[in-house]
């Protein structure tokens, strides 16, 4: 893999390192994107944030919300895939905003970029809802990715005030044990804002990925879905390999 651009910024190092026509971001060491126009689907945490879109038909999802934009890999997932009529990403960092319009190309039609902080965006904004939400807001410690928002009831409640009725809330976890303090699983109250819920992961990283529907959903139709594209088809795909497990509500 080699280097393809690096700056160090107030402090802070950024890396952009390509091997073919995979490009990744690296931010003090921490890897924080990965993204191929050839190869989509990176067998990584980013798949796990795409997936849950399948759990809509074709067209139901007509905006959708990141929060934590990095290198933009799933906004071109999403592009690609799901094909949105808008996708809105919202980055503190403006340098990940720089690097990803240059470098992953997160440009053009239907993709706007905002350089804002996260919770105080949410709490101002007024504007339509969205269909789907992309809770993916990490930072770094310790060379060391980290959360940068607790999912504690007002922010579960933040998110569910931006969400249109049977939309859907996909949240990025460390570990399953942070998914299961947050308050999505913990707190009845926020329980009781959706009817159903899974978790996903994949065997290459630690991260649990939480997905929240206001509406009933099932994994046999996630399943049947996926196995209709090709790429994302996990009897034809070397990549996607994914675990689902069923969240009591």
């Amino acid at each position: 893999m080699s280097l393809l651009w690096e700056r160090r910024i107030g402090g802070t190092l950024y890396q952009v390192r390509n091997a073919g026509r995979t490009r990744r971001l690296y931010t003090n060491g921490v890897f924080h994107s990965q993204y191929n126009p050839a190869r989509p689907v990176t067998g990584s945490v980013w798949d796990l944030l795409l997936l849950p879109a399948f759990f809509y038909a074709p067209g139901e999802l007509r905006r959708v919300l990141v929060l934590g934009v990095g290198g933009g890999a799933v906004i071109q997932q999403l592009r690609q895939f799901v094909q949105p009529e808008a996708i809105v990403g919202v980055e503190l960092n403006a340098v990940h905003l720089s690097i990803a319009r240059r470098f992953f190309g997160v440009k053009g039609a239907g993709v706007f970029l905002e350089q804002a902080d996260a919770v105080d965006w949410m709490r101002r904004y007024r504007g339509p809802g969205f269909d789907m939400i992309v809770d993916d807001l990490f930072g770094d410690y310790a060379g060391e990715p980290q959360r940068a928002v607790f999912a504690d009831a007002d922010w579960v409640g933040s998110l569910g005030r931006c969400l249109n009725p049977g939309g859907m809330i996909v949240s990025n976890f460390t570990s399953p044990l942070e998914l299961d303090v947050s308050a999505f699983v913990s707190d009845a109250a926020c329980r009781r804002r959706f009817r159903s819920a899974f978790s996903l992961s994949t065997s290459r990283n630690y991260n649990a990925v939480g997905v929240f529907l206001a509406k009933s959903a099932d994994t046999r139709t996630l399943r049947e879905r996926l196995k209709r594209v090709p790429l994302l088809d996990p009897r034809k795909s070397r990549g996607l390999r994914y675990h689902i497990r069923t969240l009591g509500l």
